[in-house]
């Protein structure tokens, strides 16, 4: 079958997330010949001050934005019956426009464990460094100081951070450590650094750092509010891609088909979501999910859409008092704060709003006393993973400088503390379904807490994160409505608070009812943490993979997945570090392909 090619180029990318724009740019750099297009179906996010001012990042987990897609699960029995939301970016460059700029990167041994040749970390840490400038330390065996992007503390510290670190590292007897990026540091207090331009106050992002910045080139383009529906074959060779204007960004454009040739190569770059779809859509997938979409299938490849794996999230709230600098008059939109500090970070780039009112965490591994208290539910999975692996977290813990559930709160000060469970056992599942109406839909599982194991950390971490805020001279009580309800009468209730407890104090006793109410809280309202990975798993094929070493999609040519969906095992990190990694690799395995002079 022939088709009326709209235009054709060598290299078409099909979603312009993080990672695609890392390849695009790489390539467009060693090749300014190359014709590389890459369709997106969000808008462009090019200076626009809801993606370059940091401080911002909070707009875009409102329901109105355009910038993230909701993505809604099955209901499950271990969420009390919820159907959970997990958002993902909807604008060029990604994850990496919205996200909360938290620089965190995997240990070194989570690249080996993929068992994948190739992709171990000997061969991963000159890529990590080479698109890094670590402005923060100078000197460190592991990081990069030359790279398009810039590592930083951000444009202000928080003292609500410092404090956490101090109560932390006293109250909790952990260690400090001014780097605990090191690909190998664990359980030790630290700052939290920035995906931020320390020179610029501007959010470090992959589309302004490899695709905007090459403007003067014509043969890279980017195609935003453009939806790849399917990749265009003959045989089995992939030639190019069917678009149409992407319904959210472009709700009153034409919604016919378009047709775009790739000479060369097809890569999809869809994130954990759109890559399967488009594979699904393609025809290459399990027969029973193609099947009841009407799809035929072209490659039977049943691991598409499997090995959905996220971080699960909770946050809870604390009142601050008056006098501490907090997130949140910026956030709730008070026009002469915002004015005040743009006025600063105009000047000199620096104040608040070259934040993200997250300066401290620590990568938790419970100690022999913690995993007592934890009991035995966890002990299997610590054993099996966790104990002979000193460079494994359990959990992230940190604390904003905010109130960072809502904007619309009573106008007072907060801070929220975080857990975020790492290497959860559960695995869930994306596929395309046809809906109700006859149209496309989501058949998406998230399987969070469906391992007992899985809820274990958050439970015990609720206590010990309490503990500490309690023990901070910022703590002015609990913000109740977003705490467990604990039984009348008990020792655990939430409440205000005139200051925080001395660091001696007793902790709170919980009783066997009080446990129920942690759980509880938590089972009706953890979180995605917005780290979506591994629908279309690097494994082989008899062990339902999707992509090859070198990410060639089996069954087809002229074919690769390029973005975090490839990833097969969970990484112990915020994700965005991940597909930066992720999207260098590929660039260079392209470049080999192509015959590409490629340096490192």
């Amino acid at each position: 079958m022939s088709y009326p090619f709209l235009s054709e180029f060598d290299i078409i990318f099909a979603g312009g997330g993080s990672t695609a724009c890392v390849v695009a740019g790489r390539l467009a750099a060693c090749d300014p010949s190359l014709r590389i297009l890459i369709l997106e179906g969000g808008q462009h996010t090019l200076n626009k001050a809801a993606h370059v001012q940091p401080y911002q990042y909070f707009t875009h987990l409102a329901p109105t934005c355009t910038t993230m897609t909701f993505n809604i699960g099955n209901p499950s029995p271990h969420l009390n019956g919820r159907a959970p939301i997990v958002q993902c970016a909807h604008c060029v460059g990604g994850g990496s426009s919205v996200n909360f700029m938290n620089y965190t990167r995997s240990p070194a041994s989570d690249f080996d464990d993929w068992g994948v040749d190739g992709w171990e970390s000997k061969n991963l840490i000159p890529l990590m460094k080479k698109l890094e400038t670590y402005e923060v330390q100078a000197d460190r065996l592991t990081h990069g100081y030359d790279g398009p992007i810039k590592v930083s503390s951000g444009g202000c510290k928080m003292s609500i951070s410092e404090d956490f670190i101090r109560v932390g590292t006293k109250y909790h007897k952990r260690p400090f450590s001014d780097d605990s990026e090191d690909l190998e540091t664990c359980n030790s207090y630290s700052p939290w650094f920035k995906y931020i331009n320390g020179t610029t106050g501007t959010r470090s992002d992959a589309a302004h750092c490899y695709v905007y910045n090459q403007a003067h080139n014509p043969n890279l383009q980017i195609w935003a509010g453009k939806r790849v529906k399917r990749v265009i074959f003959e045989d089995k060779r992939a030639v190019g891609v069917e678009f149409t204007n992407d319904p959210v960004s472009c709700p009153d454009a034409d919604q016919s088909s378009s047709t775009v040739r790739a000479l060369k190569l097809v890569v999809i770059s869809g994130g954990a979501f759109g890559s399967p779809a488009i594979l699904e859509r393609s025809g290459i997938g399990a027969e029973a999910v193609l099947k009841q979409c009407g799809i035929e299938q072209r490659v039977h490849l049943p691991g598409v859409g499997e090995n959905y794996r996220d971080h699960i999230s909770a946050f809870v709230p604390y009142f601050v008092g008056d006098e501490f600098v907090t997130m949140d008059r910026l956030w709730r939109g008070e026009e002469s704060v915002i004015q005040e500090h743009l006025a600063r970070w105009k000047s000199h780039r620096k104040s608040l709003i070259a934040q993200n009112g997250n300066d401290a965490k620590i990568k938790w591994r419970p100690d022999d006393e913690e995993l007592k208290v934890m009991g035995s539910t966890f002990e299997p999975r610590w054993k099996e993973f966790f104990q002979d692996r000193p460079e494994k977290a359990v959990a992230i813990w940190t604390l904003f400088s905010g109130f960072l559930l809502s904007s619309d709160f009573p106008p007072r000060n907060y801070m929220t503390a975080e857990m975020i469970a790492l290497y959860p056992v559960s695995v869930g599942s994306v596929h395309v379904k046809l809906g109700a109406n006859g149209k496309e839909d989501i058949d998406f599982t998230t399987g969070y807490l469906d391992d007992p194991s899985d809820i274990v950390p958050l439970n015990f971490g609720y206590k010990k994160l309490r503990e500490i805020c309690r023990r901070m001279p910022s703590y002015r009580g609990e913000v109740a409505a977003f705490h467990p309800h604990f039984p009348e009468g008990s020792t655990a209730v939430c409440g205000e608070a005139t200051g925080p407890v001395d660091l001696d104090a007793p902790d709170i006793i919980y009783t066997a009812e009080d446990d129920e109410a942690i759980e509880k809280f938590h089972r009706g309202n953890i979180q995605t943490s917005w780290h979506s990975l591994g629908t279309c798993a690097m494994k082989s094929r008899t062990d339902q993979g999707v992509v090859d070493a070198r990410l060639n999609v089996y069954g087809v040519t002229n074919l690769k997945v390029a973005d975090l969906s490839i990833v097969p095992k969970n990484v112990g990190t915020n994700t965005y570090s991940t597909a930066l990694i992720i999207g260098e690799k590929a660039a260079m395995i392209i470049a080999e392909d192509l015959g590409i002079e490629y340096r490192l």
